[in-house]
């Protein structure tokens, strides 16, 4: 079974940057597509952005556009978030899947293999 381990989380102010990281015990290659999601509090499971193995092509949610950016190399998935606020602040976890279509880069129910997510807390 392979398991996906987030790490990166923490407390940032309005407007800061973070970066998050998710090491994979397998080659991120093994899947075609890795990707981000978030829960803040009182809200449901968000996809925040995606990764696909196809040329790398990646997907941002529209509240993320312009200032987060997902990368990864080898085993490892990468979230960089800039300008962050208020909205930003909660429980991101790493996800990875196996049978991704661009249509639902950013459903969950595409996803198979979940990190137990890492916090994220961005004052205003």
């Amino acid at each position: 079974q392979v398991q996906l381990v987030e790490s990166g989380g923490g407390s940032v102010q309005a407007g800061g940057s973070l970066r998050l990281s998710c090491v994979a015990s397998a080659p991120s290659d093994r899947f075609d597509c890795m990707a981000w999601f978030r829960q803040g509090p009182g809200k449901g499971r968000e996809g925040v952005a995606s990764i696909f193995n196809f040329r790398d092509t990646t997907y941002f949610a529209d509240a993320v556009k312009g200032r987060f950016s997902i990368s990864r190399y080898r085993n490892e998935l990468l979230l960089q978030m800039h300008n962050m606020n208020a909205d930003d602040t909660a429980t991101y976890y790493c996800a990875a899947g196996t049978e991704c279509l661009p249509s639902d880069a950013l459903a969950p129910e595409r996803y198979d293999v979940w990190g137990q997510g890492t916090q994220v807390a961005v004052s205003s």
